[in-house]
């Protein structure tokens, strides 16, 4: 018996006690759970709206009296006979109160529809019963007239504010930068994995010692380099490079094309530049790694019709950020493009990229180099010598012996051989160089 009272006493004594309850309305010290991977329930204002509904019409249904519906004809029998005690006339119905102690029974509660009778009037003043009139108040009808626009303007604003924020901010992120963050974890590729261009290796592996120890360099007074450029043919192995770099010096690199830089809207541009500039400065030491710069830092002044455009501005913003910081914040602008000729002289000069690195096509040890790395994970076959095939392909560059690698490799996988033989690489450098077989087109000897 105790049990079930104390159960009795835990129950909530009304209606209302009974939604707080379920949407957890408690005290700021009875919040904090016993179980800490129990998510909590957030109070909404939309609950708290639906929560009131509930409550209004549930009092308009429930505690509002029950009225009998009678006809106008037997109301106004019984207002003849003076059987009606109070009578409440509204514009569209009456309500009154009907006398029954006669009969041993309690007074009934009326209702009737309306009829224009002008005599109405008349008669309830000679039978003497006291009678007003009221305007209808509908309070949930006015209470539903103005919530549930409202509700309907709040949920089509969060739908909206959800389409302009997107998954990654949308337009009110319009201003941040677009650069692909990879921290030092996630850079896995090394020197080792560069190969064919070892001049350009060498100068970028100073860089990795300005990352590394700083103040071997600043001891000596020398001023660690703001900017490096790389400059080279499509596919020599310039973003593969400044990779190489971050994965050495072990810092995090921050990688974006140039053309991410120019928007439609004025001032985008500019704006992301800070941005990348102010979140690089507190990520320190750390490489930024701008592709395809000539998209971004094309000279001034050639096309005079457009000499204030976006890109114009976005390329001033890039110039007076690579003044602004100093040499030993730790953070690296490197670049890379295959059309150097292109570039704004203000941003070429000393102190914005102060080294300019060029990575030029690789020669015949270098090509030998370069399929050696890409052959690693690729079964060849016994007879196979990579530098006979080195010497097949002048003027490849990485990425060209990268693809051929691969062509053999589907060759063979085609014809169905456990290993790649030397036909499939002296087929796969035909496709490359001359494209498909045309068997079609084989002239008979007739003709």
């Amino acid at each position: 018996m105790a049990l079930k009272d104390k159960k009795k006493k835990r129950e909530p004594e009304s209606l209302l006690d009974r939604i707080l309850a379920r949407i957890q309305i408690t005290p700021a010290k009875k919040k904090r759970r016993k179980d800490k991977d129990a998510k909590p329930i957030r109070f909404s204002l939309l609950y708290f709206i639906l929560a009131s509904l509930i409550i209004i019409m549930l009092q308009h249904l429930l505690i509002s009296e029950e009225y009998k519906e009678i006809s106008y004809s037997e109301f106004k029998k019984n207002a003849e006979t003076g059987n009606i005690k109070k009578l409440v006339i509204r514009p569209k119905s009456i309500e009154g109160l009907i006398i029954q102690a006669k009969d041993g029974k309690k007074d009934v509660l009326f209702k009737c529809l309306r009829v224009e009778d002008p005599d109405l009037v008349k008669l309830l003043d000679d039978k003497d019963i006291d009678y007003s009139g009221k305007i209808e108040s509908n309070i949930l009808a006015t209470v539903l007239s103005w919530v549930l626009p409202l509700i309907f303007i709040i949920v089509i604003w969060g739908v909206l504010m959800k389409k302009v924020m997107g998954p990654q901010g949308g337009m009110l992120s319009l201003g941040k930068n677009k650069a692909k963050i990879y921290a030092e974890s996630e850079m896995n590729v090394k020197f080792k994995d560069v190969a064919g261009i070892d001049e350009a290796k060498a100068e970028l592996e100073e860089v990795v010692e300005f990352l590394k120890t700083p103040n071997k360099f600043l001891k000596l007074g020398a001023k660690i380099p703001k900017g490096v450029l790389l400059v080279g043919a499509p596919g020599t192995g310039k973003t593969l490079l400044a990779k190489a770099v971050a994965g050495e010096s072990g810092v995090p690199f921050f990688s974006l094309s140039g053309s991410d830089f120019v928007e439609m809207f004025v001032g985008l541009g500019a704006a992301r530049v800070r941005d990348l500039f102010h979140q690089a400065k507190n990520n320190a030491p750390c490489i930024i790694f701008i592709d395809e710069l000539d998209a971004l830092g094309k000279a001034r002044g050639i096309n005079p019709a457009a000499s204030h455009d976006e890109r114009e501005q976005t390329l001033n913003q890039l110039l007076v950020e690579m003044d602004g910081f100093e040499s030993n914040t730790g953070v690296i602008l490197m670049s890379a493009t295959n059309r150097p000729e292109l570039l704004d002289p203000a941003l070429l000069r000393p102190g914005r990229f102060d080294r300019q690195v060029v990575v030029d096509r690789p020669d015949l040890k270098g090509r030998e180099s370069i399929l050696k790395v890409h052959a690693k994970e690729v079964k060849l076959s016994k007879d196979i010598d990579l530098s006979e095939i080195a010497a097949q392909t002048p003027g490849f560059v990485g990425a060209d012996l990268a693809n051929l690698v691969n062509e053999a490799a589907l060759l063979a996988a085609r014809r169905g051989k456990t290993a790649v033989d030397i036909n499939d690489f002296n087929e796969a450098i035909d496709r490359i160089i001359a494209g498909l077989e045309k068997r079609s087109r084989l002239m008979s000897k007739k003709e």
